[in-house]
């Protein structure tokens, strides 16, 4: 076995190769809409190749490849390290490589793209304190103007016929393993790579820009479905739906259809790490895929992303559809067959439940260790305010996405509907981000890009316990909110939806617009909704009265203040005497609800069947706080 000293080296040169294979993602993936469009532009009307030629739109095509694109990328690049200074310098900078070479200078965009940024902002460090006051303005622009004045002229001059070079030896390489037929073997290197998360490095950091190279020179490049190929993956996944056990067999066809047509590959690496054997079947799936691949000469006119079966039909000339779909169909039979030999000499291994037992309660207890750590990290953070969660990984596409939704589905469940939950790439984090939850193995990136958050990481995005566990802090934190003043107590909460306190009987009546108004105070002040919240519900008395007859009237917001509601509640307030609620409705019982979806109209049902009747009614304005609280809680 290695040595711990053995084991920290290998994780850590691996925790380098993601922190460099995300800087490259991180300059492509933002910018993956922009390569779509071109490549349907290219696909369609490529004159006179395409699928409707058109030679008039096909001028589009070479501007977009020689100058937008690399454009694009070297902005994000440059704004990834130094916000929109840095993108600005950087873009300036990428067009003298861009013009300074004959080729579609995507590398030369990754290059000076960040350096250019990392200069401006060493100038504006410099600078920095030594500027007059009412200078500022003038300083900062002419320093950007000047630095990038050089740096436009070095990369023109210098650069750019310096990484032409490196690019058309690169290129020169590539084509040499093409010409000798040997790029079905290089997914004994992308398959494994894919596994550690590098997917998006591999195919937007060095196999695209190569590949855009050829598709300029060919129309197409096989470069561009060496990683997206979906064959791989699927077959493992089936393999497992077949022939696997306990939770992988009974979730891997989900995970199938969420790969293969959502396009998102992250998923299925877990199903190879669990079982590292595993990786075998993928490996053999994809190298047979390519040999169908590169019998035919198929190839993408761009990269497709994510890797879908829709995806990479969209960016592929019509005459290799059938080539293309019979080498996905390869790849996934071969991985089918060799992963369920695998499984299938994996049977008889013995499932230790109190194992599966014993290593769920040891991520409940980490998770929690990581959840109270975050906590302390985060400082003064106060989660009765929070209103923005940041789900970060390395691209902010694939993983973050699948892990923000989850989190916002739990978010809502527990009635918490007015915290947005944003997926990003790290790289794009600020310094006064509040809350952030990422990979573990990007935390460090994550404390230096937001210093002041509270970070929470994670192993899995799809099964994380920690998703529970911040649903309950915030929830506990809103619920003893007032806890010190004795305003609302935990004891009253009773799972937040009724407090005793949010009980008003006996009325004086007044006016329908003050009663809404007062009722829904009491409902800002409990912290279930915003002030936006009750205008919303005046609104909604303009375009629908709440009056629903029996004496009872239930106000709530329009949906446009969904969003203001922060926690599922109600309020109850009797008027004996009754209230003009218009319409001929003279109303005796209100009871405002702050709830939406489903809960919205879950709640609404429960309070009509209540109040089903005159006599209900009439006995619920006689009761006590506590027989009320009781009946509704």
């Amino acid at each position: 076995m290695p040595s711990n000293t053995s084991s920290k080296r290998i994780n850590g040169m691996r925790a380098k190769i993601q922190r460099f294979g995300g800087v490259l993602s991180g300059m492509v993936m933002p910018n993956i809409g922009a390569f779509i469009a071109w490549g349907l532009l290219t696909a369609l009307f490529l004159y006179p190749t395409g699928w409707v030629p058109n030679e008039f739109l096909a001028t589009l095509i070479s501007p977009i490849l020689t100058y937008f694109l690399p454009v694009m990328i070297g902005f994000t690049a440059g704004e990834n390290v130094y916000g929109h200074r840095g993108g600005i310098l950087a873009a300036l900078v990428t067009m003298g490589v861009v013009v300074g070479t004959n080729m579609p200078m995507f590398m030369g965009a990754m290059i000076v793209g960040p350096l250019s940024a990392m200069l401006m902002k060493w100038v504006d460090s410099k600078l920095e304190g030594h500027i007059p006051a009412g200078f500022e303005m003038i300083v900062n622009n002419f320093s950007m103007g000047f630095l990038g004045l050089i740096l436009l002229i070095l990369a023109y001059v210098v650069f750019g016929p310096f990484i032409e070079a490196i690019n058309m030896f690169l290129s020169a390489g590539v084509n040499w393993i093409i010409n000798h037929r040997m790029i079905p073997f290089s997914s004994i290197f992308i398959e494994p790579a894919k596994v550690l998360f590098l997917n998006n490095a591999i195919n937007h950091g060095i196999l695209s820009p190569i590949g855009v190279t050829q598709a300029a020179e060919r129309g197409k490049s096989i470069l561009f479905i060496l990683e997206p190929n979906p064959g791989p993956g699927l077959g493992v996944l089936l393999a497992y739906t077949f022939f696997g056990k306990g939770d992988a067999k009974s979730s891997a066809p989900g995970v199938a259809i969420i790969h293969c047509i959502g396009g998102i590959h992250e998923p299925y690496f877990p199903f190879i790490l669990m079982l590292p054997q595993m990786i075998i079947a993928s490996i053999c799936g994809a190298v047979c895929g390519n040999f169908i691949f590169q019998a035919f000469d198929i190839g993408l006119v761009a990269t497709a992303s994510p890797g879908s079966f829709f995806s990479i039909l969209a960016v592929a000339p019509r005459s290799d559809w059938l080539p293309i779909l019979l080498g996905i169909f390869v790849s996934t039979a071969v991985s089918f067959a060799v992963g369920s030999l695998i499984l299938r000499r994996h049977k008889d291994d013995p499932v230790d439940v109190s194992l599966e037992e014993a290593k769920a309660a040891k991520d409940a207890m980490k998770a929690e260790g990581a959840l109270k750590a975050a906590q302390a990290a985060g400082g003064t953070l106060d989660l009765r305010t929070l209103d923005h969660i940041i789900f970060a990984c390395d691209a902010g596409m694939g993983s973050s996405a699948m892990g923000a939704a989850l989190l916002k589905k739990k978010l809502e469940t527990a009635g918490l509907y007015n915290i947005k939950v944003e997926h990003i790439s790290i790289s794009k984090l600020q310094q006064d981000t509040p809350f952030v939850v990422c990979h573990e193995d990007l935390e460090d990136r994550a404390r230096l890009s937001a210093p002041g958050a509270m970070i929470v990481t994670i192993q899995n995005f799809m099964s994380a316990p920690q998703y529970d566990l911040i649903v309950e802090m915030i929830k506990d934190a809103r619920i003893n909110k007032n806890e010190e003043t004795g305003d609302v107590k935990a004891s009253d909460y009773h799972g937040g939806v009724l407090i005793k306190k949010n009980i008003i009987l006996n009325n004086a009546p007044v006016d329908k617009e003050t009663t809404i108004r007062k009722i829904g105070q009491i409902l800002v002040d409990s912290g279930y909704v915003t002030e936006k919240y009750v205008d919303g519900m005046i609104e909604k008395e303009e375009v629908f009265n709440t009056a629903i007859g029996n004496s009872l009237a239930i106000p709530h917001g329009i949906e446009s203040v969904i969003g203001e509601i922060k926690n599922s509640g109600l309020a109850i307030m009797t008027y004996p005497e009754g209230i003009d609620w218009g319409d001929g409705e003279t109303v005796k019982l209100v009871i405002a609800v702050a709830s939406a979806g489903d809960d919205h109209v879950e709640t609404l049902g429960k309070i009509a069947t209540t109040c089903e009747s005159e006599e209900a009614v009439e006995k619920i304005l006689h009761m006590s706080v506590d027989e009320i609280y009781e009946l509704f809680k």
